[in-house]
């Protein structure tokens, strides 16, 4: 924040799909004023600039840092990008949110980190799932003692129906198609970290990943076991082919059972959320949730958190250094796949 502006000058590289949701959320926030856009594609950059009231575009990443010296930096673009902008940014000093996946392989993700490590910048992911309001919710129900003292399990069962098509992921992120791995790399890391959020550090996991679409290159449905430093465990259940009953799966990618030894909580795909004592009936559990954004409006209680601890000092729940540790369990589950065995003695720290 300069001492002219009292506000922090972002600006964004990127106008694909997703970045939209990105610009709707830095404009709702008093603190922020994004003053650039940079895409390869001036049509999409000067689009979405002007649907977002943002004054300036350039479609040369080192030319809009030198010009708009911003206090930070949205990258929005294909992780195997990812390298060179952070380079570009960090270089310059100026803090970063990027989103995942963070980078192609976990040993770029650690090259990226020892770049970031080197300027002093700081850099969070964008990993929004934690944020979503269920999940802050479940996990005030578990600090108050709701379901117990003893975590026990925790499991979902997602179906994003969106890969069985012949066209699948063309009209909205057609890189897919190519993508070496999708299920896990893609959505299966939002659950690790949600996980690890909601139950603490994994050390162990056994997967199952398996291909059904034919016309794409990576796998779209697997289930991954996980085992906690707690002695909790927890099972995901996925497939982005097959297709969920409820509206729209896309509002909570999945529904949600957790327990303890005091019961469990449930959640639902519609953001129902209930509370069932061992011994009591299931009761409605009211909090907060909405249609505005995307998966109710995680993307910008994310940045908001960013924001306010790039403000504060205080250290990103979803830092460079914390996101390695969803990234070594991520490739740790594609090795259980290959291997079919089970990885165990995962690190915790």
């Amino acid at each position: 924040m300069t001492e002219t502006n009292s506000k922090l000058r972002g600006v964004g590289i990127g106008a694909g799909y997703f970045s939209q949701f990105h610009y709707e959320a830095w404009s709702r926030m008093p603190e922020v004023e994004m003053v650039a856009i940079c895409d390869l594609d001036q049509a999409k950059a000067s689009a979405m600039a002007a649907q977002h009231q943002i004054p300036r575009t350039y479609s040369d990443i080192a030319e809009m840092l030198d010009v708009e010296k911003p206090d930070f930096v949205d990258i929005i673009t294909r992780p195997d990008s990812h390298l060179a902008c952070v380079q570009w940014v960090a270089d310059r000093g100026a803090n970063i949110i990027c989103q995942k996946p963070l980078a192609p392989t976990l040993e770029e993700a650690q090259r990226l980190m020892q770049v970031v490590d080197a300027s002093g910048v700081r850099l969070m992911v964008h990993e929004n799932f934690r944020f979503q309001p269920w999940h802050r919710q479940i996990r005030k129900l578990i600090d108050q003692g709701v379901i117990g003292d003893r975590l026990d399990s925790i499991s979902c069962r997602t179906r994003m129906g969106d890969g069985w098509q012949e066209d699948a992921y063309l009209a909205r992120q057609p890189y897919f198609v190519t993508m070496p791995q999708l299920l896990i790399y893609e959505t299966g890391v939002h659950f690790i970290d949600t996980y690890r959020y909601l139950f603490g550090e994994i050390t162990g996991v056994f997967a199952d990943l398996r291909k059904l679409n034919a016309r794409i290159t990576g796998e779209d449905c697997g289930q991954v076991l996980f085992e906690f430093a707690n002695g909790a465990r927890g099972l995901w259940d996925a497939s982005r082919y097959h297709e969920a009953t409820c509206e729209d799966p896309r509002y909570t990618f999945g529904e949600f059972l957790v327990e303890g030894n005091g019961g469990g909580i449930r959640l639902y795909a519609d953001g129902r959320l209930t509370v069932q004592p061992l011994g009591k009936p299931e009761r409605d559990i009211v909090y907060q949730h909405s249609r505005r954004n995307f998966a109710s409006d995680c993307v910008y209680a994310t940045q908001r958190h960013f924001v306010d601890c790039v403000l504060s000092g205080q250290e990103f729940e979803t830092s460079g250094h914390q996101y390695l540790r969803t990234l070594r369990i991520q490739a740790a589950v594609y090795r259980s796949a290959q291997t079919n065995q089970p990885i165990r003695g995962l690190e915790t720290s």
